[in-house]
């Protein structure tokens, strides 16, 4: 049985003071139905105050040590983790994510922030001397330092985990933050908020700013007082701050459409297991998702077989239950794009094996085959709970479809043939290439992030902290 709906108001976060705005942002309850919690929701005045805020607190951040910085890593996360139990039922709401992954997402959350204080403190600069001719005295100390102010535009998906992301590399680095959830997952973020403002912290130096993107989406990210934006999100949403933004640094996760790519060699049960886990976790609601399998033409059948197998292990359910492995979509004008995707397959000439209907925002775990080349699902992201399987005869012709498309952040190969994998691995156009199992970013400890379409720059715990800091060279 689901708890109890919380009830909650939450304010901004700015310059050091929580405030309330004019407009609210009603967050639904994905669990229980209704709506359980109010979210202030900034105005233009609210978003320049908050950059007005973080642009004084430079001077004091940059003033901080690395030890006094790994400090407050520790310290967010032992507050996160002491309230896991709030958050984790807030993210079920939220996100309507099963409890199980809710409180996941707030373990993984903490411990980004721990690998974030190991890695700043693991930033110790360099000694070069001069080499070329005239130089040969030349001696330079190479030092990070913070680059200023970053916007933390984070999505709904993993409200948390994601935002930890974002958060814990800038503030380690000594950069001001301004935080921009996404509006339908903004209540963990504004826990979140609460745990940093109990710091010690330059007042500017975490401003938390929820509200619309249509309202304050703009004006934060085409300020120049912003010196770095980091987002994930859609592609189009991406490609609309990139035109925004002027001249910033630029770090964006965004669409993804991964493949699977499977040769007869393979173990297909372990293809179908990876796949189905690929392909109906959080109901398909990740950019890593398995988003199309391309099974060699001779194994197509078999691993559509294995697929429906697995697929009574991915059904939705009370997402209070403990064993419950699915929830709804995070609104039913999602379900209604995965419900167009899955038409346009059938009506090309895809066969329905499985699934298909939908239920207000709850879409069933749908296994379509035989999915034809021209069909929408095969190269747009769906964001949705289907596996959509076609075929190729030749590694050439798997190659080509894979890549046919803009998005390209992941994709997977399964096979026996370590030279198959690695060339695979090679010519596939992907940001990441997982080998025998489905894409995951984990913490972060290996960077991920997407070519083309899918984004700028590679996220994970050290690759972020990178591309927030930037390099001086002091010469004596």
């Amino acid at each position: 049985m689901s708890q109890r709906p919380l009830q909650r108001r939450e304010r901004l976060y700015v310059d050091g003071d929580w405030r309330d705005a004019d407009d609210v942002i009603d967050v639904t309850d994905l669990a229980d139905g209704g709506t359980f919690a109010q979210v202030a929701a900034a105005g233009p005045e609210q978003a320049d105050e908050a950059l007005a805020a973080a642009e004084r607190a430079q001077s004091a951040l940059r003033g901080t040590t690395i030890p006094e910085r790994a400090a407050w890593m520790d310290a967010i996360a032992d507050g996160l983790l002491d309230r896991k139990a709030e958050l984790a039922e807030v993210v079920v709401r939220e996100a309507g994510k099963p409890i199980s992954s809710a409180r996941g997402e707030v373990e993984s959350a903490a411990e980004r922030f721990r690998r974030a204080k190991e890695e700043i403190r693991a930033m110790t600069g360099e000694f070069r001397e001069g080499t070329t001719a005239g130089h040969e005295g030349w001696n330079a100390i190479v030092k990070h330092e913070p680059i200023g102010t970053v916007l933390a535009i984070t999505p709904y998906n993993y409200p948390l985990s994601t935002t930890a992301l974002s958060v814990a590399p800038a503030l380690a680095a000594g950069n001001a933050v301004i935080l921009k959830p996404a509006s339908d997952t903004p209540v963990s973020a504004a826990i979140l908020a609460d745990v940093v403002a109990e710091l010690d912290l330059p007042d500017g130096a975490f401003n938390f700013v929820p509200g619309r993107g249509s309202v304050v989406g703009d004006v934060l990210s085409g300020d120049d007082r912003i010196d770095m934006i980091s987002m994930t999100g859609s592609s189009a949403a991406g490609k609309h701050v990139a035109k925004e933004s002027g001249i910033v640094n630029l770090h964006m996760e965004l669409g993804g459409n991964a493949p699977a790519v499977v040769f007869p060699d393979a173990d297909l049960s372990d293809v179908a297991g990876e796949c189905a886990k690929g392909s109906f976790k959080y109901a398909g609601q990740r950019c890593s998702a398995v988003s199309r399998v391309l099974a060699h033409e001779s194994v197509h059948d078999e691993v559509v077989d294995r697929l429906e197998a697995e697929m009574d292990a991915w059904q939705p359910g009370d997402l209070f239950d403990d064993d419950a492995t699915m929830g709804p979509l995070i609104d039913e004008e999602q379900a209604e794009w995965v419900e167009d995707l899955v038409e346009d397959a059938v009506e090309k000439g895809a066969e329905l094996v499985r699934g298909g209907d939908r239920e207000g925002a709850t879409f069933e775990p749908t296994l379509l085959a035989d999915v034809p080349d021209d069909a929408r699902i095969v190269h747009e992201e769906q964001f949705g709970p289907v596996a959509a399987v076609t075929t190729f005869d030749t590694e050439a012709e798997a190659v080509e479809i894979a890549n046919r498309g803009d998005l390209a952040l992941d994709a997977s190969v399964f096979t026996s043939d370590y030279d198959r994998a690695m060339e695979l691995a090679d010519e596939l156009d992907a940001g990441a290439v997982r080998i025998n199992g489905a894409p995951s970013h984990g913490l972060g400890d290996v960077p991920f992030g997407g070519n083309e379409a899918s984004g700028i720059g590679r996220q994970g715990l050290h690759a972020t902290i990178e591309e927030m800091t930037r390099k001086k060279s002091i010469v004596l």
